[in-house]
C-alpha cells in the first residue's frame, strides 16, 4: 500500500528554505519600518534625508518603466496612425492632381479670354472691319509661308485686304474661296511692308526672310544706324496696310539692315481680323471710243 502523500512543508528542504525566507523577509520589513518610523519620530529631518534618498534612487527606474509602458502602449495607436496617414495621402495626392487639371483648364480659358478680349477691342477700334475668323493652319515646315483663314469671299474677303492679330499684322489677303481664303505672312520672302520707326519715323522697308524672321531695310538714308528694340510701324504706303499697326522689333543692332522679328506670331495666334484696303483701288478710266469721222456727202 502506497503511503500518503505529505503535504505539509516540512516534507521538502526547498518548501522549508522558501517559508523561512518569507519569515527573514517579513521581520526584516517589520524591522526596517520600525527603525524607519522611530527616526521620523525623533528626528524628521534625517528621515526627509532617507526619503529623499530613496525618491532619488527609484526615480529613474520608475521613468524607465513609465516609459516602456508609454511605447507598448502607443505601438497599436501608431500602427493605426500609420495606415490612417497612407490613406489621407492618397486622398491629398489625388485631390492635388485634380486641383493641377483645374488650374491648367482655367489658365487656358483665361489665355483664351485675353486673347478674345485683345480682339475685340481691335475690332472696336479698327474702321469697318470685314471679318473675324479664324486661322486654322500655317505652313511652316516651307519657305513660302502662307496661313488659312476660315473665311472667305461669303464673308466680303477680298484679295489684298490686310490681316492683323492682337500684336501687330499677320499678312494680306492673296486668294480667296467661298468660305476660306490664304494669307501671305508678313515673314514670307514676297512680302513687303513699308514701315516707319516709332521714335524717329524713319522710313524702311520689311521683308520676310522665310525661317520664321523678318530684316528690316532702310529706305532712301544709306549708313542709318538701326537698334536692337527699335519698334516698325506701317506707314500707309501703298495704300495696302493702313497706318500705325506694328509690324516688327529690330533683335540685333546693325546699319542699314537688320535681323527683326515679326511681333504677330501666326503660329501661337487663333483668331485674325480681316480689315479693308487703307486706300481703295483706282477705278480705271473707261477708254474713250474712236470719234467716226464724218464721210462727205455724195454729190
Amino acid at each position: 500500500m502506497a503511503p500518503p502523500r505529505n503535504l505539509r512543508p516540512g516534507f521538502s528542504r526547498r518548501a522549508q528554505y522558501t517559508v523561512f525566507a518569507a519569515y527573514v523577509m517579513a521581520a526584516t520589513g517589520a524591522l526596517l519600518g520600525a527603525i524607519l518610523l522611530t527616526i521620523s519620530i525623533i528626528d524628521p529631518r534625517a528621515f526627509a534625508s532617507l526619503r529623499g534618498a530613496l525618491r532619488e534612487a527609484t526615480t529613474p527606474i520608475s521613468a524607465v518603466l513609465d516609459w516602456g509602458g508609454d511605447g507598448l502602449a502607443s505601438i497599436p495607436r501608431g500602427i493605426g496612425d500609420h495606415f490612417g496617414t497612407v490613406s489621407e495621402n492618397r486622398a491629398l495626392k489625388a485631390r492635388e492632381e485634380a486641383t493641377r487639371r483645374y488650374l491648367v483648364q482655367a489658365r487656358l480659358l483665361n489665355r483664351e479670354n485675353q486673347r478674345l478680349r485683345a480682339l475685340l477691342a481691335l475690332r472696336d477700334r479698327s474702321p469697318m472691319p470685314v471679318a473675324t475668323a479664324r486661322l486654322v493652319n500655317s505652313s511652316a515646315g516651307s519657305t513660302r509661308r502662307y496661313a488659312t483663314l476660315n473665311a472667305g469671299s461669303r464673308q466680303g474677303v477680298l484679295r489684298g485686304q490686310p490681316v492683323r492679330g492682337p500684336n501687330g499684322l499677320i499678312g494680306r489677303i492673296v486668294e480667296t474661296s467661298p468660305n476660306t481664303a490664304s494669307v501671305l505672312l508678313v515673314i514670307d520672302p514676297e512680302s513687303i511692308v513699308p514701315v516707319l520707326r516709332t521714335r524717329d519715323g524713319l522710313s524702311a522697308i520689311v521683308a520676310g526672310q522665310g525661317n520664321g524672321m523678318i530684316e528690316v531695310r532702310s529706305a532712301g538714308i544709306v549708313n542709318v544706324p538701326l537698334l536692337a528694340g527699335d519698334l516698325f510701324v506701317t506707314s500707309g504706303t501703298g495704300g495696302i496696310y493702313p497706318p500705325g499697326v506694328p509690324v516688327a522689333r529690330v533683335v540685333k543692332s546693325a546699319r542699314d539692315v537688320a535681323p527683326a522679328r515679326a511681333l504677330a506670331n501666326p503660329d501661337g495666334l487663333d483668331f485674325a481680323l480681316v480689315e479693308r484696303t487703307y486706300l481703295p483701288a483706282p477705278v480705271p478710266r473707261p477708254t474713250p471710243s474712236a470719234t467716226p469721222t464724218p464721210r462727205p456727202a455724195a454729190e
